[in-house]
């Protein structure tokens, strides 16, 4: 698995802050390693309403339809081992339902496969339509957040405007996660833990906003809050990477070759260049004087 992708498969951790109000989602496992260590999947062993997915929001109520709510959860319980044919499956039950109240199930859901699939345009577009519908959806705000300017290049459209949206995200997942109440039936520690995975998310993308607009010290303090809530094992070597660059551009050399050390520690396609930085970082703190900070 790719550097990139390992960051992509943290999403999957704060899934269980989807749970919040869907009981399907509630009981998520012990984060489990991957490329990035640490990355889980929400279980679908319980039963639920699969409309409220992602929000403490209500949603108006539509009238029964026994076919439609038994495609929403045949949906929801497909597994993620396969996801162009999942997002085959929700794209088809939003042409079949396109007012459906289980839109921000489904919407949340697709949001992750895009973004797993590399069709980060689809994930942004299917992200903007859920949090329209939920505000609140801490998962989807944290995910898009973070996934936004990471897929930044130097041929995007509006970058300020992406890094403006990106930013808005960010501050909202950041407000709005602490005051979630715990599910009744979710065990505290994944509860926890999928709180700190969401805003270490948001943190991470507030930080990266900063770090493209050139303010180093402002990303500084939300890569380190992104690492230090960080429930995983091991840290994101993204992070890590984007601190020792937002240190050592700010003249704080010997924390950037701190973080890029815990960066190149790390089996990641980063391991290189952290070294590398770190090597880059000890030459100028013992040539040139650090900015304290």
């Amino acid at each position: 698995m790719s550097g990139t992708k390992s960051w992509i498969t943290a999403v999957l951790v704060a899934a269980g802050l989807a749970a919040l109000s869907t009981p399907a989602l509630a009981q998520s496992s012990q984060p489990g390693q991957q490329d990035k260590p640490g990355q889980s999947q929400p279980s679908s062993q319980q039963a639920a309403d699969p409309s409220k997915s992602g929000s403490s929001l209500a949603m108006p109520e539509a009238a029964p339809n026994s076919e439609e709510l038994a495609s929403a959860k045949a949906f929801q319980e497909m597994p993620n081992t396969d996801l162009p044919k999942k997002i085959a499956a929700g794209e088809e039950f939003l042409k079949k339902y396109p007012d459906s109240q289980h839109r921000p199930m489904v919407y949340s859901s697709l949001t992750l496969a895009y973004i797993q699939t590399g069709n980060t345009q689809k994930a942004f577009e299917t992200g903007d339509k859920e949090i329209a519908l939920k505000p609140d959806d801490v998962q989807t705000l944290a995910v898009l957040g973070q996934t936004i300017p990471r897929a930044m290049s130097a041929s995007t459209p509006e970058p300020e405007k992406q890094l403006a949206k990106a930013e808005d995200y960010s501050k909202r997942a950041i407000q709005v996660t602490p005051t979630i109440p715990k599910p009744e039936g979710m065990p505290d520690q994944n509860f926890v833990a999928a709180k700190n995975s969401t805003l270490a998310m948001a943190h991470s993308g507030l930080g990266l906003v900063y770090f493209r607009r050139g303010k180093f010290n402002d990303a500084i303090p939300e890569l380190e809050q992104s690492v230090k809530v960080d429930p995983n094992p091991t840290p994101d070597p993204v992070n890590l990477y984007l601190l020792g660059m937002a240190n050592q551009k700010a003249s704080h050399y010997d924390d950037a070759a701190v973080a890029f050390n815990k960066c190149a520690e790390l089996n990641s396609k980063l391991q290189a260049t952290c070294r590398s930085g770190a090597d880059e970082s000890k030459k100028q703190a013992s040539t040139q004087m650090s900015t304290p900070k």
